[in-house]
């Protein structure tokens, strides 16, 4: 759960000078302001199998500072991990007291049938808590194999869009698109993402990270 320093040192090489000078333009300089974003899952966010810096949180850190945006992104995934157990450390995760945070999980409960009243109500809580707290939250749909029966398969299927409506809230519709069942993008367990798979869920997150990023970041005109 240890923040890179990358954005930082990105943002800094990228705004030094501004800080006392006018810009080209002959305008005033900007100074922006680095924020933070938590990444909260489970393995999948945590990158179980991979170095720190190839699991997607790392990845979408670089791709925010290769857009200019001065985020940095913090890794709040534990492998194992279901909606209830993250409620318990959520605490953890707002304390760090990020501008977005993404909200990745479900993958666990649908694995174990974790009822998807149950589940509803554990992301309710991370969600409410977030929003409490004027931070941004980036949702990620999660899928359920029909291990439990078609009719779970489809409840938990329709759960991450009605918490998207109920709370306004950008979803991306399945973290894993294009990763699972392919077998160049995962580990030889044939579930976790390997660094390809990893790098693909970042790029399928970020059409819906990027536009709240850009907007989040604030400057300040001197």
């Amino acid at each position: 759960m240890r923040a890179s320093c990358l954005t930082a040192i990105v943002a800094a090489a990228t705004f030094s000078g501004c800080t006392d000078s006018v810009s080209a333009a002959g305008g005033p300089s900007q100074i922006f302001e680095p924020r933070t974003i938590v990444a909260f899952g489970d393995s999948l966010t945590a990158g179980k199998g991979l170095e720190e810096d190839a699991a997607y949180p790392a990845v979408l850190e670089r791709m925010l500072a290769s857009a200019g945006l001065p985020f940095s992104v913090k890794n709040y995934g534990v492998s194992g991990d279901t909606s209830a157990d993250a409620v318990k450390r959520l605490d953890r995760a707002l304390a760090e007291m990020p501008a977005i945070i993404i909200v990745a999980l479900g993958a666990n409960d649908g694995l174990r049938g974790v009822s998807v009243p149950e589940v509803r109500k554990n992301l309710e809580t991370i969600i409410e808590a977030a929003q409490g707290r004027d931070i941004t939250v980036l949702l990620c749909g999660m899928e359920a194999l029909p291990i439990n029966g078609w009719e779970y398969t489809l409840e938990f299927h329709r759960l991450f869009p009605a918490l998207a409506e109920k709370y306004d809230l950008p979803l991306v519709p399945f973290l894993l698109n294009g990763v699972i069942g392919n077998p160049r993008m995962v580990q030889e367990d044939h579930v976790h993402p390997n660094a390809a798979g990893a790098a693909e869920i970042a790029r399928t997150i970020w059409p819906y990270l990027q536009p709240l990023a850009a907007r989040i970041a604030k400057t300040v005109t001197i």
